[in-house]
């Protein structure tokens, strides 16, 4: 069969189409007339976070209870695919693949910078003291911690169940069956993937255009490259190219291989300052930021600012939850993805409560080291951090020893992270719009791999990298509501699962329904 009719036969026309549309579209746009797209963008959130707020911060909260009642309630010990099914990779691989996709890149940017910053401008008293070196990490806390893992787990989770143990889609569409059923593969479903895949993609390309500009300043701090607009595409390229080998070499090679990488790179670094600086202060700090945390979760977890909010607010707490929502889509699939043969409780541990833990001793380290130092009279690295935070991380390291050969291996650490969020995403687009296939064509994958690549060149070119990134962040609207739909379809199909021992496994839903 000619390769044309291979790919068109493996796709789903309607959903591949329209996808490319809508990117083109964006792109046009933001290239063409940046600062209108920008204006328009940047007000279209602002409505958003304004009016909406209050039910980010609520539908976050919802899902986080929601995941911890299905790890500890009868439902824990379903499995994710047949009775006999088993793990497709190891706890270690598995692990890393996931942290790869879900914030590797985001710990090394912000392990530093933010910690550093909620402590010298916290939210509420004064900065600088005890009292907002808690603050401080509460709030980092909050952003970093359980509450983006379970939005994670509320689309992988239902995915994993529905495509797994019920052979539906492996696309979002799939969330939307015990509520609607058949009519996912209408125009309904077409949406809902139409939707998640441009999240992905614009989230992507959006994360390779801002970390060209990154790894740009960190080449530039450590061996003087030249910042520059034809440096910063060059690395894109380069990314783009060696993404695209790794995700047409597939998940057992070049994305297994890069995601243990970079944990293992991750957790040398992280050994490395937690020796060589304050080692004991880093764990008194970890034990009590936990308690902290723990302690405040509930009022943290629902505070909103009633009327007019600060801008603190908005620009921490809910840009983080319209960001964790928007990408839940990319995360959520690529996990799902990974997830065949664990039982509901294994994989809510494994991807809620095991990344948080991990994630909370990185920025103990990392921003309790920094916190540390401007204490004891580091101050500029609260201004590094306030004003390019790409450059927090190289900027701590000029304190510790070895500095010129860390700060290559966090340039390379920067790197590989960029690699695998590339083919991570563009394997989740190649699965959605491919009908939610686990195992789409390799052709297809090379297309949106290069695809993202191309979107972060035009729209560094042309200026229109933050209307973009506005723009994917307004995604995280809609997608919110199918979470919640999805969260209460799962519900729904394991009541059904659980009271129908023995009807066959393709026929429960649809008894159920």
């Amino acid at each position: 069969m000619p390769l044309v009719a291979r790919i068109l036969k493996a796709m789903e026309p309607a959903v591949f189409f329209g996808s490319a549309l809508a990117v083109v579209g964006f792109v046009t746009i933001g290239s063409l007339w940046p600062e209108t797209a920008s204006t328009v963008f940047h007000t279209m959130q602002g409505l958003i976070v304004e009016r909406f707020g209050w039910f980010y911060v609520l539908t976050a909260s919802v899902l986080l209870v929601a995941i911890l009642w299905l790890m500890v309630g009868p439902y824990g010990r379903i499995r994710l695919g047949g009775e006999d099914s088993r793990p497709e990779f190891g706890y270690f691989t598995w692990f890393s693949m996931m942290l790869s996709a879900g914030m590797g890149i985001g710990i090394v940017f912000f392990g530093i910078a933010e910690p550093l910053q909620h402590f010298v401008s916290p939210p509420m008293g004064e900065g600088a003291t005890d009292a907002a070196r808690r603050e401080a990490m509460r709030f980092t806390f909050f952003h970093w911690g359980l509450h983006p893992w379970a939005i994670y787990c509320a689309i992988a989770l239902p995915l994993a169940y529905f495509h797994f143990r019920h052979h539906l889609p492996l696309a979002p569409r799939s969330l939307l069956y015990p509520l609607i059923g058949d009519r996912i593969y209408g125009p309904i479903g077409h949406a809902v993937d139409i939707l998640c895949t441009v999240g992905t993609l614009f989230g992507v390309a959006t994360s390779l255009g801002l970390g060209a500009l990154q790894i740009n300043a960190g080449l530039h701090h450590i061996a003087g490259v030249e910042q520059s607009q034809s440096i910063q595409i060059a690395l894109i390229l380069g990314i783009t190219a060696v993404a695209t080998v790794s995700v047409v070499s597939g998940l057992h090679l070049g994305m297994r291989f890069l995601s243990q990488f970079n944990v293992g790179l991750s957790l040398l670094l992280l050994i490395f300052v937690f020796v060589a600086g304050p080692t004991l202060y880093i764990l008194d700090f970890f034990v009590t930021s936990i308690g902290y945390y723990l302690q405040k979760l509930p009022q943290t977890s629902l505070w909103v600012e009633p009327g007019e909010r600060s801008g603190w607010q908005t620009d921490w707490t809910l840009f983080y939850w319209s960001w964790w929502i928007s990408w839940s889509p990319f995360v959520g699939v690529f996990i799902s993805r990974i997830s065949k043969g664990r039982t509901i409780r294994e994989f809510i541990a494994a991807a809620m409560l095991v990344p948080t833990v991990v994630v909370f001793f990185w920025f103990s380290v990392m921003g309790g080291t920094a916190i540390r130092l401007y204490e004891r009279g580091v101050k500029e690295l609260a201004d590094v951090a306030a004003n390019n935070s790409a450059l927090a991380f190289y900027s701590l390291l000029e304190q510790l020893p070895l500095t010129s050969i860390v700060s290559v291996l966090v340039t390379l650490l920067i790197l590989t992270f960029f690699v695998t969020s590339s083919d991570s995403g563009s394997l989740v687009d190649d699965m959605v719009t491919s009908g939610g296939h686990p195992h789409p064509p390799k052709a297809q994958r090379v297309f949106w791999a290069v695809s993202e690549g191309m979107v972060a060149s035009v729209l560094l070119t042309f200026g229109g990298l933050q209307a973009l990134r506005t723009a994917s962040l307004t995604i995280g609207l809609p997608m919110a509501v199918l979470l919640l739909f999805g969260m209460l379809g799962l519900m729904r199909a394991l009541a059904v699962d659980a009271g129908t021992k023995g009807v066959p496994r393709k026929r429960r839903l649809k008894d159920g329904d």
